[in-house]
């Protein structure tokens, strides 16, 4: 079958799950290798892995993952070279090529590159190679950082325009209360990824042994769902992930929009530096809705001077309800210039 008429699956495996024993877990790449070959002709694979940092630390004795970001920064440089040679090792066995991809956030930030990247990882998928994605710790600083690769995996599965997004922890899904704190704690099958009542779940979560913790998985889950694409949160089994796959009822299965959003506006929405926020009366706030441009004359209050081309968040009620390009500066807007044109423009 031709890799391009196939549909794209992004894998995240968080750190819990691939780590056991500060080492990378054989059987788990071995029955994952065996899942990806099985449904080689029907899906384009992306993984997503954490597990650099905590092998890295593991092997230079740190007692704990670093907090310093400098000892954070050589603790993944020490351990990504023994995760992807992990990768590897297992995927070659069975004739599949592996690639490694950094991805740091500036690559997201910034329009060209983010247009780049894209290109690189779907020609990766195009000639069959298996993209093993991770965030590139080594070079990050906190400003750069996604902070954790769930918003990466869900940043990925936009740029690749997965059919679906599959995040396996170390939990069988979410619950409506903290399953460590509460015994009486359900799990969620099924739930909207708008719905007040995911929003409700993000302050519930607690922080694991991996940076992301509950929040940031929830957090994925709006980013790809408002992108149109689904999200599964599982935990790992062989026979999880092809349920998955099959779309059959495991773990929480987050549901996605409808509406298809052309690649250019969701680096409007999760890809651009903001550099102001822009305040908006009601009037200006009813317009947009009904997919008019942004008039000066809607604005109430800004929030840090602008150039044109920059990224701007629009306010409305102290929520961010879409973000924009400025269409000129802050300067020279007067009442009736058109601050942002429709085209590059999203509401959230």
């Amino acid at each position: 079958m031709n890799t391009k008429s196939k549909k794209n699956i992004v894998i995240k495996i968080g750190t819990t799950s691939i780590i056991k024993n500060n080492k990378v877990d054989s059987t788990l790449l071995n029955k994952l290798v065996e899942i990806v070959k099985k449904y080689n002709d029907q899906y384009n694979f992306v993984i997503v892995t954490s597990g650099a940092v905590g092998l890295g630390a593991s092997k230079l004795n740190y007692k704990s993952r670093p907090r310093s970001l400098k000892k954070l920064q050589v603790a993944s440089a020490v351990g990504q070279i023994e995760l992807v040679n992990q990768y590897e090792k297992v995927f070659n066995k069975s004739k599949i090529n592996i690639a490694q991809v950094l991805i740091t956030k500036n690559l997201i930030d910034d329009r060209e590159q983010f247009i780049n990247t894209t290109q690189a990882l779907n020609e990766l998928l195009s000639e069959g190679i298996v993209p093993v994605v991770n965030e590139n710790d080594v070079v990050a600083t906190e400003e750069l950082k996604f902070g954790d690769n769930d918003r990466l995996s869900a940043i990925v599965s936009i740029i690749v325009n997965a059919e679906k997004l599959i995040i396996i922890t170390n939990k069988e899904g979410l619950y409506n209360f903290n399953p460590d704190k509460n015994k009486n704690a359900k799990k969620i099958d099924y739930i909207e990824y708008d719905s007040e009542q995911l929003d409700n779940l993000i302050p519930i979560s607690q922080k694991g042994e991996g940076i992301g913790g509950f929040s940031t998985k929830i957090m994925a889950a709006q980013i790809s769902g408002f992108s149109g694409i689904p999200t599964q949160i599982i935990s790992w089994s062989k026979d999880n992930l092809t349920k998955a796959l099959l779309n059959e009822k495991v773990g929480t299965y987050i549901t996605a929009s409808s509406k298809k959003i052309r690649l250019r506006k969701l680096w409007i929405a999760y890809g651009m530096s903001v550099i102001s926020n822009i305040e908006i009366d009601e009037g200006a706030k009813l317009a947009l809705e009904k997919n008019a441009s942004l008039l000066s004359k809607g604005v109430v209050k800004i929030d840090g001077s602008f150039k044109t081309g920059d990224g701007l968040s629009v306010i409305f009620n102290k929520k961010i309800i879409a973000k924009g390009i400025a269409k000129t500066d802050s300067n020279s807007s007067g009442s009736d210039s058109l601050l942002i044109h429709k085209d590059d423009l999203i509401i959230l």
